[in-house]
């Protein structure tokens, strides 16, 4: 019996022992928005109670929003890459020139209007051309928002024309390409300080989606939203979910297990309904705000996308002449969006 006894003690001792030695790990991510905003309300937080769920409480995640843990939006890449934070979401256009090739899925036109297939299209093109220009971070998912559109003081936007001459705030280098062939003068901005901008007279207005003009008070600060017409989006925006690579790489095989189910395709594509869902939310509250709701009539919207593809034509100049092949990254991601759009439609 005492050997028994013993035995059962010791087996009971070695079960208690593997789970007080079961390695915890707690994670720290930022952003750069309100934790309102659709992102991190939608998706970012979501998914992170998902994986504290799937790990058994192993793994804890702590969300900062506003950029708590230092540091600017266009600094977050290498917060991440030196180790400041575990791991946050990132717009490589804050940064241009650092990452090109992502620019061939922001050019005007290039996705269509919704999150979610924009972003499973993001994430197959990551795939194919992006992995090794992000091989220093560990790369969960690439994703894209809904549609952006021109949110300004006065009246919405009806002819070419009525963008001559305003002050415009553009996230990213393709889409102050566009504005600046619309006769505007682009100014680039993170989102962060476009709310200031705006008071203060900075800027006339900006293009950013649905989804960021509540948080960003833009019932407030502007009068009119205005969208192009037909399916495809005026600009879209690159962001990656990601954390430090050796951060990722310490981790127990079992907890790399449940941070890569929730990675990838599947992800993204999450990743972009939360902006989908928002854009919603954001519209619906623009309009109870009285605010103008427009849309550019279809042949003015053709003589925008006109000179977006010259926009298109120069960016692939540009790109060549760095040594790129610029015209099969733009062909490439076209294929990918059409094969995306035509498996939503079967």
């Amino acid at each position: 019996m005492n050997i028994l006894r013993t035995t059962a003690f010791a087996a009971a001792l070695g079960v208690s022992a593997t789970m007080a030695f079961a390695q915890e790990v707690t994670l720290n991510f930022q952003h750069f928005v309100s934790p309102n905003s659709a992102n991190p309300k939608y998706f970012i937080e979501p998914w992170a109670r998902k994986v504290e769920a799937e790990s058994n409480g192993r793994i804890k995640i702590n969300i900062y929003p506003f950029m708590q843990l230092g540091g600017a939006a266009p600094e977050q890449y290498d917060l991440i890459r030196d180790g400041v934070i575990d791991g946050g979401w990132v717009i490589p256009g804050y940064t241009p020139g650092v990452f090109p090739e992502v620019e061939a899925l922001e050019l005007p036109f290039m996705t269509p209007k919704s999150g979610e297939l924009a972003s499973i299209a993001a994430w197959r093109f990551t795939e194919k051309y992006l992995m090794d220009d992000f091989d220093d971070v560990q790369v969960l998912l690439t994703h894209m928002h809904g549609p952006g559109l021109v949110h300004k003081k006065g009246p919405g936007i009806q002819e070419v024309d009525d963008f001559r001459g305003l002050n415009l705030r553009g996230p990213s280098r393709p889409a102050t390409l566009l504005l600046e062939k619309l006769g505007a003068n682009p100014i680039g901005m993170p989102v962060p300080a476009f709310p200031e901008a705006l008071s203060k007279g900075v800027v006339d207005g900006g293009v950013i989606t649905w989804e960021m003009a509540p948080s960003l008070k833009l019932d407030e600060f502007t009068d009119s939203h205005t969208d192009v017409s037909g399916d495809e989006a005026l600009y879209n925006l690159f962001f990656i979910w990601a954390m430090n690579k050796d951060k990722y790489n310490a981790l127990p095989d079992d907890l790399k297990a449940i941070i890569d189910a929730n990675s990838g395709e599947f992800a993204a594509a999450w990743a972009g309904r939360a902006h989908d869902t928002g854009d919603a939310d954001g519209k619906a509250q623009m309009e109870e705000s009285g605010n103008e709701i427009a849309v550019i009539p279809e042949d003015v919207t053709a003589e925008i996308k006109a000179l977006g593809e010259e926009v298109t034509l120069d960016w692939i100049a540009d790109l060549s002449a760095d040594g790129y092949d610029a015209a099969a990254l733009v062909a490439d991601a076209k294929a990918i969006i059409a094969e995306v759009v035509a498996e939503a439609q079967n």
